[in-house]
């Protein structure tokens, strides 16, 4: 084959993987009752394919032109000034909570020590930044049936060690984030809204209304498959503000003093006339590393298949509420022995998933439930750890001085006895909606 030109032939090759994807990838049978249905799975077609082989032909495979489009764009949708691409949701809490440990932010940056109200009805990575720095996460129990941070503790829960509240909007129903804000501001707290489960959410306070994950000081997200839109994996951070947004580029880049991007010199002007520390003076900026940091960065093809996903979001956005509003309708004919979830006050929610609970005393016991739904090839978890300081990962520093518990955590416990949640990922049809309301109820019935 004689192409004229580079863009001739990348065009030709593109053009062939559009035709794979159509004659191999595309799905072109409707759903059968009975089909494994997973809770979550890939949206995809011939343009993520189309844009992973694009990325793959540049061979820069680092950070590069699409991650610099998928962080200006992303930063526009959201309603932002920073973005920064990470290589997962979880390095991208770890990245926001760290930023807030520079010495730069003088008072308020967090020492080891210091406080940070959290939930333990959660994933993980929300929490575990906090406890690998020395930090002290204080966890407050939920509320049924939003299952976010009960703002009637966080008073409570705040002492003079208090730096932030760093907290999850779970399953895309966003926390309440008028009082959360409001507590913050009042004890000069940060807010880091960690927005993996909840990206194109949106809350109004006041007649404003803003996409959850800018209300707060920092918001993280993820684009692991199962996430609102995916990269594979990868993350990002992002930030209004001018003095994180240099110090989550640092620690997410190795710590660097240097703004000048990967492959790039002297953006600058001053790459040799600096004094940095105790090094020699005009050491090269390059090299010169004001913080501890890591190398988390985002590969372009990665950034390219999220670049194509970003186009069709707010399309996942929309199917995501139709899907969930339709599920909630089928089930509400088992209400009395279901716990059924309910969105915020103020709130606009792009789900994540569909939680449930068995009500206390309807003799409705979860695993009994979630196995027959298995049983029917209908894919359902967990609401992540249910209660964190349950996990084995928590037998050595139980009951210590490594974080501090306020309340009992009387719904923490009920929703790791309880809950569980099935998918309502935009890839599902309603007849697959209907199919698992009809396994749930079912399951229901026979107990």
């Amino acid at each position: 084959m004689n192409w004229k030109n580079e863009e001739e032939a990348r065009n030709y090759i593109k053009e062939i993987v559009a035709q794979y994807y159509r004659d191999f990838k595309e799905r072109k049978e409707k759903f059968r009752e009975g089909e494994r249905m997973p809770y979550a799975a890939r949206v995809f077609d011939e343009k993520e394919m189309q844009a992973l082989t694009d990325a793959m032909l540049d061979f820069w495979l680092t950070t590069g032109r699409f991650a610099d489009k998928f962080e200006k764009d992303f930063a526009k949708w959201l309603g932002v000034k920073y973005v920064h691409l990470v290589n997962s949701g979880s390095s991208a809490n770890l990245i926001a909570f760290t930023a807030l440990t520079a010495p730069e932010l003088g008072e308020r940056q967090i020492k080891r020590g210091d406080e940070i109200i959290t939930v333990a009805c959660g994933f993980p990575t929300t929490v575990a930044p906090i406890l690998q720095y020395g930090a002290v996460p204080v966890f407050v129990d939920v509320t049924i049936p939003q299952y976010n941070i009960d703002i009637d503790r966080l008073e409570e829960a705040c002492s003079p060690k208090t730096k932030a509240v760093m907290v999850a909007h779970t399953l895309g129903n966003p926390f309440n984030i008028k009082a959360v804000r409001f507590f913050c501001d009042k004890h000069n707290l940060w807010l880091v809204e960690d927005n993996c489960d909840a990206l194109g959410s949106k809350y109004t306070i006041d007649g404003i209304t803003k996409f959850t994950g800018t209300w707060g000081d920092i918001g993280t997200s993820s684009f692991y498959p199962p996430h609102h839109m995916t990269m594979g994996e990868g993350g990002a951070v992002y930030t209004d503000n001018p003095l994180l947004h240099k110090l989550i580029l640092s620690y997410r880049d190795w710590g660097r003093d240097c703004i000048c991007p990967s492959g790039q010199d002297g953006i600058c002007g001053h790459r040799f006339d600096g004094q940095f520390g105790e090094l020699p003076f005009g050491y090269d900026h390059k090299y010169v590393y004001s913080h501890l940091g890591y190398n988390l960065k985002v590969t372009d093809m990665q950034a390219a298949v999220g670049c194509a996903q970003l186009e069709k979001f707010p399309g996942f956005i929309e199917r995501r509420k139709h899907n969930w509003q339709r599920l909630r309708n089928a089930l509400e004919s088992v209400s009395d022995r279901l716990v059924l979830p309910e969105p915020a006050e103020n709130s606009e929610p792009s789900w994540f998933g569909f939680i449930i609970s068995a009500k206390e005393g309807s003799g409705i016991e979860r695993n009994k439930i979630t196995k027959y739904i298995e049983e029917h090839n209908i894919q359902t978890r967990l609401l992540f750890s249910g209660n964190l300081i349950k996990h084995p990962a928590f037998d050595e520093i139980r009951n210590s001085f490594a974080y501090r518990v306020v309340g009992s955590l009387k719904n923490t416990d009920f929703v790791m006895n309880n809950a569980f949640w099935v998918g309502v990922y935009p890839g599902m049809t309603d007849e697959m909606i209907d199919y698992m309301a009809r396994i749930i109820i079912a399951a229901i019935e026979e107990k």
